[in-house]
């Protein structure tokens, strides 16, 4: 059983969103998983779109695998760094915001 991963660190949306399309690809043959990721209307689909093409091209240039065996066994996100901004507010206060980003491990494993 081979096991092939691709990352992303720092990707530009908050760690809870991507995890909602995390969710939807895992356990997903591969395929099936770029077709939820091309019709997906989130901002975190292309991104995982872009980390999963990856894999499958690690799974097949560096291991040699069969890409039509290969599903989704783990997707993995973390928090990464978080950007405090200060937003103007009326009579001269600041509301303080936040750019959250997230850090992005997709695994793939072949099935026997």
């Amino acid at each position: 059983m081979s096991i092939v991963n691709a990352k992303l660190r720092s990707a530009r949306v908050s760690s809870r969103k991507a995890r909602l399309v995390g969710n939807l690809i895992r356990g997903k043959h591969v395929e099936e998983a770029l077709d939820i990721l091309t019709y997906g209307i989130q901002k975190s689909a292309p991104i995982f779109k872009k980390i999963l093409r990856s894999a499958i091209a690690n799974a097949e240039h560096n291991q040699g695998l069969d890409i039509d065996n290969l599903y989704v066994s783990k997707v993995q996100v973390d928090d990464s760094f978080t950007m405090k901004r200060i937003r103007p507010r009326a009579r001269g206060r600041a509301d303080r915001y936040f750019k959250r980003s997230c850090n992005i491990q997709l695994t793939l494993e072949e099935e026997n």
